[in-house]
């Protein structure tokens, strides 16, 4: 089987992180997005890799300077370009050269799901299934294409972001196909927004009644870091599964370490520092004097924190922050500087994107 995976979406509802750089790019636990998708299709096996990019240079390079030869994993990766946000549809026939005669799982670029894809790329190599998808149930249906089933796990009716859900089974942003469904995304006419829609593609599939189209329901977490607090959630979650501590930077007097915590090499902790994990702070790093580092916190590198607290939230590296208040629950973008001017009784939730300058 070959992966194609999905990495040309703008993230419109991630900006203003997202008017510098793909949503792709963005780090959960200090790791890439799409690093978590391409070792996940190379831990079931799969090392033929298309990456579908767009709309600019600066974002097509973006993804190929994260990415690579796809030599890291072992894998072998071809870039594909596709011309504008034409929708799913769109993007797997571009690939319809690449991918050949061959099955393959379409992966969302921005997706993640606990416990990976492996077991269902071999349920579906050993079926007769023409396409599977993955579901998750979810509390707001209407955000997503919603799939319902029959008593046999059979796809019977499929319908993108519906205003009247039939069900609360979500397609989790992965799909296994074999070769029939480029005909069908080739048939397809603009739907909402005028976006090509894999799911109407999908949708002539089942009611041609000639292919058998089937789900399986995820047991664990899903994500699609579609939102600021998606993306959270999913950092939430990958921390929350850390079960031991990597100790590789320098500790000065008087730092208190509780929980699981990496801290990678080069990176400092001064005095008077608590850090409370699950945390992880990158390389080159430095923290306090006199700084709380509380749970549930990504430090990307080369980041300087001195004073304050910082909790739940992602810092996504090359940024300072010297300030006596506390960060929660914030999303901050690259080569941002946040200061304080006066000091103020209480948090702060911040989204900041790249190349940001706040005073506080």
């Amino acid at each position: 089987m070959k992966g194609l995976i999905l990495a040309g979406g703008l993230g419109k509802r991630l900006r203003p992180l997202t008017f510098t750089g793909p949503k792709q790019t963005l780090p959960i636990a200090n790791k890439p997005v799409i690093h978590s998708c391409i070792e996940d299709l190379t831990n079931a096996g799969i090392k033929d890799i298309g990456i579908i990019v767009g709309y600019t240079p600066e974002r097509i390079n973006a993804i190929k300077e994260c990415v690579g030869d796809g030599s890291l994993w072992n894998a072998k990766i071809t870039y594909i370009e596709q011309d504008s946000p034409r929708g799913l549809a769109h993007a797997v026939y571009t690939a319809e050269d690449f991918l050949g005669d061959d099955d393959f799982v379409v992966y969302l670029g921005d997706n993640m799901i606990m416990g990976g894809v492996k077991k269902f790329v071999e349920d579906f190599k050993n079926s007769g299934d023409h396409a599977k998808l993955l579901l998750s149930e979810v509390d707001a249906p209407s955000r997503y294409g919603v799939v319902t089933l029959d008593d046999y796990g059979n796809v019977v009716e499929i319908e993108e972001k519906p205003e009247f859900p039939k069900s609360n089974l979500a397609i989790a942003g992965i799909y296994f196909f074999r070769p029939d469904i480029i005909k069908f995304a080739k048939s397809v006419k603009p739907g909402k927004h005028g976006e090509l829609q894999l799911t109407d593609a999908i949708k002539k599939m089942v009611e041609s009644n000639r292919y058998r189209v089937t789900a399986s329901i995820i047991d664990g977490w899903w994500d699609d870091l579609g939102r600021v607090e998606d993306v959270l959630r999913a950092n939430y979650m990958v921390l929350s599964n850390m079960r031991e501590s990597e100790i590789e930077g320098t500790l000065e007097e008087n730092v208190s370490l509780i929980g699981f915590i990496k801290i990678n090499k080069g990176s400092i902790i001064r005095k008077d520092t608590v850090i409370k994990g699950p945390v992880v702070i990158g390389k080159n790093c430095g923290i306090g004097p006199n700084s709380y580092i509380g749970p549930y916190t990504s430090i990307g590198d080369n980041t300087t924190i001195v004073g304050g607290e910082v909790e739940s939230s992602i810092i996504t590296g090359d940024t300072t922050i010297k300030l006596d208040g506390k960060i929660v629950e914030s999303l901050i973008g690259k080569n941002s500087t946040i200061v304080q001017s006066n000091k103020l009784p209480k948090g702060y939730r911040l989204v900041v994107g790249e190349n940001s300058y706040l005073s506080l």
